[in-house]
């Protein structure tokens, strides 16, 4: 398997197929993955929807968390096939709940957005937390907006922008918007627009829209000075931002 999975790495996927195949065959889960996930995506075979189903059908019916999530992500797609939402949250709660932490946000998402299956806020929340803590950036973001909105939750300035904080340092863009918005605001936070267009700067690179709004506002705040600052503390290595503090017990940081 690892030497399959270099080859893949390398794309080098006609040689990966070959190791992965016979494994399949005699009942290994992930190879079923990996290949059902090649044809998928039309990586080294031509695509083809109904063979990607087959194969990561097989993998997910024998608990390969990555299969059940890989299964979900075609059911949820629908390209090829038809669209199965209420299946693809059924597969991606069973990947979740093996601890698979992008079946989890992205189950969070779902469960948050309400229109392909019955909305539950309290259970977004904990799918988010869970994926958050398994280093979901996205999912932190999600859980800023959730405070942000009081959605589920009791309206907590303070706990929205530690988790954008996170999610931004994370890089998601639009975690990074929301924490420069939140600094330009003074929402949650002390009011600092150089901190603020850093982290617009960032956003708006990383393609967030939600920078938009807040883009042209905050730089026509800053002078000169202001500006080259922002820029600066913008270029920085992610890993050298800090994370705003948290006031609740949820989560790993304080």
């Amino acid at each position: 398997m690892a030497k399959a999975l270099a080859a893949a790495r390398n794309g080098d996927y006609e040689t990966a197929l070959a190791i992965w195949e016979p494994l399949a065959r005699t009942g290994n889960a992930r190879a079923q993955n990996n290949i059902g996930a090649c044809f998928a995506g039309g990586l080294g075979v031509a695509r083809d929807v109904d063979v990607a189903y087959s194969w990561l059908s097989l993998s997910a019916e024998a608990s390969d968390p990555v299969g059940q999530r890989n299964l979900a992500s075609l059911l949820f797609e629908g390209e090829g096939i038809e669209p199965d939402y209420e299946r693809a949250a059924a597969f991606y709660r069973k990947a979740a709940e093996q601890n698979d932490a992008e079946a989890q946000d992205m189950l969070s998402w779902m469960l948050l957005e309400g229109d392909l299956i019955e909305p539950d806020l309290a259970e977004a929340r904990r799918w988010a937390l869970a994926a958050a803590n398994n280093g979901s950036a996205s999912s932190m973001t999600r859980l800023g907006m959730l405070y942000h909105n009081a959605m589920g939750v009791a309206r907590d300035p303070v706990e929205a922008v530690y988790w954008w904080g996170r999610g931004a340092r994370a890089g998601d863009a639009d975690g990074q918007a929301m924490l420069g918005a939140a600094y330009h605001l003074g929402s949650g936070t002390a009011r600092d627009p150089v901190e603020a267009f850093s982290w617009l700067l960032r956003a708006r690179e990383g393609g967030s829209a939600l920078a938009a709004p807040f883009f042209d506002v905050v730089r026509a705040t800053l002078d000169t000075e202001g500006l080259t600052e922002a820029e600066r503390r913008a270029a920085r290595p992610l890993s050298e931002t800090a994370v705003p503090r948290q006031r609740t017990n949820e989560g790993d940081e304080r």
